[in-house]
């Protein structure tokens, strides 16, 4: 990939705004999941403060990290690579900034709806009937601001990033919709096993849909430009995203193949679970290929170091994801802490540190400044990957506890005390990634804001 045509954007006011939102919700996001894990160490841990108690803590946790963490990070990215791709300027700087005043707005509402007990109670779609629609309004604008840039460009070939990101921005507008049943406000939920099907036809595509095809925009534009090397491959590219759009969009029923839903819907889920090994191993062989020989240049720019451990991390997500879709797998490790380590590995290990890998990149970019403090940088990335690394393993290893004593008959009580030093371990292990959060949210503050220049290392 090449930028050949001189970019004249000044002032990238609304990159800024996102990239300040991912940082500071990110740190809150860490807070609550650290609450969250306190409760599974001591349940009566914070026992009398009822807004935080597990069941409103947890998806405070869950929603900020898809929605204040991860997609205003690669949000950030997208906001910057997407004129400079397309030779022309964002269309609205305005109403960028507009866009993420509203989204943190949103993001205040979601916290305090939910630590007061306003949910809807379904899987990634707790947050209320308000929110919903101003989610939906919120990707309305985004689209609108980025259609209206590709409209404008002057580079006609689209690079494989801006279908990514236009893809995912449209899918998850109206998967979004579908999935939290915006037309019944008063329960935003069907009945029965219809709105189990429609809530996993969501509840996967909010991340395999929004998360996945937003980070490999960005892993296809940073990882060339920070290895100065050519795409291996445009058409090997295009191969992996529409293979991507084609299979992912069906996998989500693998969640309920221990229920009475229709069993051709079922097969589709699973040979579909399988055959993401396509989109990913495509995407992997194209990204590799083209930084082959230049890891050194990797390991010289904290941007590209995110990224490209993140895709290692995708890897590694999808592996896990196709293995567990297996019905005979699924027996031992649905319902317990194996899918928590999956989701942690998916979301946080992929599409968040690739999140932070595109905040790094760009941020010099934007404020036309070095980064603040790349050691910061350094120390967060260690933190961060260690944090997910052993939580990840720590959460597998529980979960095949639970899986195998459940499935020959063993109660839930008795597995409890053998499963709590995983528990503290988890803990432990989030400590790492919670003050990753805080110097990432202090080291990007710093640099947007209170810069003097040069880094300081």
């Amino acid at each position: 990939m090449a930028e050949s045509i001189e970019h004249t954007e000044t002032n990238h006011l609304a990159a800024k705004a996102f990239a300040f939102t991912s940082a500071l919700w990110f740190a809150f996001a860490t807070s609550f999941g650290m609450i969250a894990a306190g409760y599974l160490i001591a349940p009566d841990f914070l026992g009398n403060i009822e807004y935080i108690q597990f069941g409103r803590a947890r998806p405070i946790h869950v929603n900020l990290v898809l929605f204040g963490f991860v997609t205003p990070g690669l949000l950030a990215a997208a906001l910057y690579y997407t004129p400079r791709l397309l030779g022309t300027h964002l269309y609205s700087q305005q109403l960028g900034v507009v866009t993420a005043v509203l989204w943190n707005i949103m993001l205040v509402i979601s916290v305090i709806s939910l630590a007061m007990g306003f949910s809807q109670g379904r899987e990634y779609a707790e947050l209320p009937w308000a929110v919903d629609i101003m989610i939906a309004v919120l990707f309305v604008m985004i689209i609108i601001n980025l259609f209206m840039t590709v409209r404008q460009r002057q580079e006609q070939i689209l690079y494989v990033s801006i279908w990514y990101t236009c893809a995912a921005l449209v899918l998850t507008a109206v998967g979004y919709c579908l999935g939290n049943v915006i037309w019944k406000p008063d329960s935003g939920a069907l009945l029965g096993i219809p709105d189990a099907i429609l809530l996993w036809f969501y509840g996967h595509n909010i991340f395999g849909l929004l998360l996945t095809p937003l980070a490999l925009g960005v892993a296809y534009y940073v990882l060339p430009l920070a290895t100065r090397s050519p795409l291996y491959s445009h058409t090997l590219s295009l191969i992996g995203f529409w293979s991507l759009i084609v299979v992912y969009t069906h996998v989500g029923t693998h969640h309920l193949l221990q229920v009475p839903v229709p069993t051709w819907l079922k097969v589709i889920s699973i040979v579909d679970s399988v055959a993401m090994v396509i989109p990913v191993m495509v995407f992997l062989i194209n990204i590799w290929y083209t930084v082959r020989g230049k890891l050194g240049d990797i390991h010289a720019n904290i941007g590209a170091k995110f990224v490209f451990t993140g895709t290692i991390m995708y890897f590694f997500a999808n592996f896990q994801g196709s293995f567990m879709a297996l019905p005979q797998v699924q027996r031992i490790t649905h319902f317990n802490n194996w899918v928590v380590g999956h989701a942690h590995i998916g979301v946080f290990a992929f599409a968040g540190i690739t999140a932070l890998g595109g905040l790094y990149f760009v941020l010099p970019k934007i404020t036309k400044k070095p980064l603040y403090s790349r050691y910061l940088a350094d120390l967060q990335y260690w933190l961060i990957l260690i944090g997910v690394s052993v939580m990840a393993v720590d959460l597998t290893i529980v979960g095949l506890i639970q899986g195998n004593a459940w499935y020959n008959g063993e109660t839930i009580y008795r597995v409890l005390p053998e499963i709590h030093l995983y528990y503290v371990i988890r803990a432990s292990a989030g400590l790492f990634i919670l003050a990753g959060a805080y110097l990432g949210l202090y080291n990007i503050v710093r640099t947007l804001f209170f810069n003097p220049g040069a880094a300081k290392e």
